[in-house]
């Protein structure tokens, strides 16, 4: 049992409703099977019975095929099946008039009837169910189970049984029929609908990650663009002045050479400004990515004031690294962002579900915890990250505070979001 649940907590929750989906219609084909396939051979004898088990398997292997096909062309892997479809609305009328004529042709007696109607009934109304898959205008689809149901009463009426007797029948058909029509268009609804919201999650996520781009970009910009206009008039207004023979040229290259010293300084503080992980920022901004790809992201515990400088940094980075991790890995659905003082030591603690076996290893052994590592290891700080729990996943940092800087008084605390996730 472990390989397979190991199997499931893999996959997204987009590729579990398609396996969901898939074997859902599956069933229908087995149940086929069983249900009147085998069930008919005592009744109709060795002979007849075994012939119809083997029309009835031929008929629930097209529709298990045609259940896969018609799946993947709903999600864009293969071409509409329109072969196997006619294929196996041919097989289901087929299938369904020979059944008929057992019934009025074949061995007398009430449970050949009865194995032959059960046939008849099942085959008629998993048939255009499965049909239904492949087809993406639900009008159309329920029209098939409508086709069906119309040539139900043709065929039962023209082969003796009277008007009545005939639209009973046909009425059966179409109600189970469009029955299966509407779970098969619902289910394909629902499937497109949870692949399309997990694509939009990952894009909200993508544009989270663009925005702060560029933001860091507009920032680089303003600081730059005045002196790199400065620099580019001063430096043509030299090459004038030195190709006259005037003097003033060194002065203005040395303006220029002061400009582009300024120039270097402010860059290098616009990027030690991006880079200095500032934990209250990064709380707010982790908050904010989170809910924007989808996750409901609380923050509980205390607030970063009073922490001193070097601690802010260093657990700025942790939860920048975190975030990222939540974001890249498994399928998470909520994190739980907790920041506290106990006893002279600053613990974050970060928590989300939905992490998958392989997400997993990448989380305990990535090379950006191991730099976090070596980050706090300079301040005497530990991080440890793994599993807790089926599907949870656990990052912790302590740095313990200095003495002359550890809070005589508990920290103000942060009011919640929202309630924090179990």
């Amino acid at each position: 049992m472990r390989g397979p649940g190991r199997w499931w907590r893999r996959q997204s929750t987009p590729q579990k409703v398609e396996t969901y989906t898939r074997w859902s219609f599956y069933f229908f084909a087995v149940m086929e099977l069983f249900s009147v396939g085998f069930t008919s051979a005592a009744p109709l004898g060795a002979r007849l019975g075994g012939a119809v088990m083997l029309v009835v398997a031929v008929h629930a292997t097209l529709a298990f095929v045609t259940v896969s096909r018609a799946v993947d062309w709903t999600r864009g892997r293969r071409p509409q099946p329109i072969g196997l479809m006619w294929t196996l609305g041919a097989v289901t009328a087929a299938v369904a008039v020979a059944a008929i004529g057992v019934a009025e042709h074949g061995p007398d007696g009430e449970s050949v009837d009865t194995a032959a109607g059960g046939v008849f009934g099942v085959i008629l109304i998993f048939g255009p169910g499965i049909i239904a898959l492949g087809v993406r205008d639900r009008r159309r689809a329920f029209a098939i189970a409508g086709g069906f149901a119309a040539g139900t009463w043709v065929v039962t009426f023209a082969l003796g049984a009277s008007a009545r007797t005939a639209l009973f029948t046909a009425l059966i058909v179409l109600v189970g029929g469009m029955f299966l029509a509407f779970t098969a268009v619902f289910s394909v609804w629902l499937l497109n609908a949870v692949y399309e919201l997990d694509e939009a999650r990952e894009t909200r996520a993508r544009l989270a990650v663009a925005e702060e781009r560029l933001r860091f970009g507009r920032d680089l910009h303003d600081v730059m663009g005045r002196n790199l206009a400065v620099i580019a008039l001063k430096s043509e207004l030299a090459v004038q002045l030195a190709q006259r023979g005037r003097p003033e040229a060194v002065a203005q290259m040395v303006e220029v050479q002061r400009l582009a010293h300024e120039s270097q300084r402010e860059v290098r503080e616009v990027v030690r400004g991006y880079r200095k992980a500032d934990l209250a920022s990064e709380l707010a901004g982790a908050q904010g990515v989170l809910t924007a790809a989808g996750i409901d992201c609380t923050v509980s515990g205390r607030t970063p004031a009073g922490l001193p400088t070097g601690v802010q940094s260093a657990l700025g980075w942790v939860m920048r690294e975190a975030a990222t991790n939540v974001l890249r890995h498994g399928d998470a659905r909520w994190c739980a962002v907790r920041l506290g003082v106990l006893e002279g030591r600053v613990v974050l603690s970060v928590e989300n579900d939905g992490v998958t076996e392989a997400a997993d290893g990448a989380g305990t052994s990535g090379s950006g915890l191991a730099g976090l590592r070596e980050r706090l290891a300079h301040i005497d700080g530990t991080l440890e990250a793994g599993p807790t729990g089926k599907g949870l996943f656990r990052l912790t940092a302590e740095i313990p505070l200095p003495s002359e800087a550890a809070p005589r008084e508990p920290i103000a605390a942060v009011p919640a979001v929202s309630e924090v996730m179990p």
